[in-house]
């Protein structure tokens, strides 16, 4: 993309920023973790750039005391909708909920994990493990296919990420 993803302007607008406004939406408190592209309280994890694993763990590290589960959300998510995280965030299953997107692919990195399956994370990041899948295979989830989560996102391309110019101008 020839900058952070998290830098990128769209309609005036950092997706960091945007980011940030959604989930101020609909969760309390929100953090960011990461070099600090936004004005939230944030948490740097370790290593840095240590990938999304660590992040996960470095992230629940800082508000595990008050929360029972917390959103996990990426910035790279520049049609993401405060429906979405709305819905993620009530979701009635006491699991972890990771979304299924319109391809099939799970989307992990804008999803609702519980307490219990965050510290799992920060248990493998301690024992130096990396790998999401890791996590993911250790847990609970909750899959929610796209049927269940797009009339609350009220868009079908709310988990379209971005990966390249062409992503970012909806093409494929």
């Amino acid at each position: 993309m020839g900058q952070p993803k998290a830098a990128i302007v769209v309609d005036g607008t950092s997706l960091a920023d945007r980011t940030a406004a959604l989930l101020a939406l609909v969760s309390d408190p929100v953090i960011e973790v990461g070099p600090g592209y936004t004005n939230l309280v944030r948490v740097q994890e370790s290593p840095a750039g240590g990938g999304p694993l660590a992040a996960v763990a470095a992230g629940w590290a800082t508000v595990a005391r008050s929360r029972e589960s917390a959103l996990v959300v990426a910035t790279d998510l520049p049609r993401l909708t405060a429906g979405l995280l709305g819905w993620l965030a009530t979701h009635p299953s006491p699991q972890s909920v990771v979304p299924i997107d319109r391809d099939g692919r799970p989307q992990p990195l804008c999803a609702r994990y519980s307490a219990t399956d965050l510290m799992v994370a920060g248990e493998l990041v301690a024992n130096g493990q990396r790998a999401m899948h890791a996590w993911l295979d250790r847990i609970e989830v909750t899959w929610a296919p796209a049927s269940d989560w797009e009339a609350p996102a009220g868009q079908a391309d709310a988990l379209d990420d971005v990966d390249t110019p062409a992503a970012l101008k909806g093409d494929s």
